[in-house]
């Protein structure tokens, strides 16, 4: 009997979470800056392809290995760290409840709600106010999930169209 680690699903997740992390850091030079952070809506339309493609723990370990690699290449920030999995994660967790690319849009929640007060705390102590920081990471966080979200969306409603996915992913 073939173990929960082995199998053909095991290795496209694999693959396609390294994917989603290389064209993460591929793709990392079209950052905006807003205030301390870096707003990067492709990296949350990753997420929201991610998390529908691979599930949620996948897609998340990706979105932590791009933030790892942009922090380490210079074009990412810490926020990338509590930021970007969360949103991902919030993806795959969705598409678990839903099966439709709708879930895409869930990336927000995660990198809003959960990715910026997690953010605010690593900043807090040295801007000396929690609720300040809080309350502009995010307003960034959401400035770039938001239509970070809506263009993965779309992505995975073309892949769709064009036949690329076909059934269940």
């Amino acid at each position: 009997m073939r173990g929960r680690a082995e199998g053909p699903g095991v290795a496209r997740s694999l693959v396609l979470a390294a994917l989603f992390a290389a064209l993460g850091v591929l793709l990392s030079s079209f950052a905006v800056p807003v205030g301390g952070a870096r707003v990067f809506p492709f990296q949350h339309a990753i997420n929201a392809a991610a998390g529908v493609l691979v599930g949620p723990w996948w897609a998340a370990g990706a979105a932590l290995v791009t933030a790892t690699l942009r922090f380490s290449l210079g074009t990412g920030t810490l926020f990338a760290f509590p930021g970007s999995p969360f949103g991902a994660l919030a993806v795959g967790l969705a598409y678990r409840l839903l099966r439709r690319e709708e879930a895409a849009l869930f990336e927000p929640v995660g990198t809003v709600l959960v990715g910026a007060p997690l953010g605010a705390l690593l900043v807090s102590p040295v801007v000396g106010e929690a609720a300040g920081g809080l309350v502009a990471l995010m307003v960034s966080f959401a400035l770039s999930s938001v239509p970070g979200a809506f263009a993965g969306y779309l992505l995975l409603k073309a892949l769709r169209a064009a036949g690329v996915l076909s059934g269940a992913p």
